[in-house]
């Protein structure tokens, strides 16, 4: 397997979230991760930070939180200049997926938990 360092933004310690699932499963799919969201917590023993951290690779970004609470993060994003960002279901933004295009970077509105557990990931 080709590990994938990804970071998931809008990452969350609540077992219910998307971003909780994910994270593990990635976790689980042997993919290292860094997880930002806007509330301390842990996901499997991983600390969610509060910012993107500067001068780290990173091949995929995904995103769990809706268009209107993404644009804070458009410089990290675009300065991090990861391989690829997946917009998941509720996350998809026409506006910051114009601008990765524009800097080169592949856009994907998916699931990153269906592209995962179908081996697309």
């Amino acid at each position: 397997m080709n590990s994938k360092k990804t970071l998931v933004l809008g990452a969350s310690s609540n077992p219910n979230r998307y971003s909780f699932r994910a994270a593990n499963s990635l976790i689980n799919h042997q993919h290292q991760i860094i997880l930002v969201g806007n509330k301390a917590g842990k996901v499997n023993e991983i600390s969610i930070l509060q910012s993107i951290p500067k001068n780290i690779t990173i091949d995929t970004v995904t995103i769990y939180l809706g268009a209107k609470n993404q644009t804070e993060y458009y410089n990290d994003l675009i300065e991090l200049k990861p391989r690829r960002i997946i917009f998941n279901p509720g996350a998809e933004n026409p506006a910051l997926e114009r601008l990765a295009l524009e800097n080169e970077i592949e856009v994907e509105n998916s699931c990153t938990l269906v592209l995962l557990s179908t081996e697309q990931y």
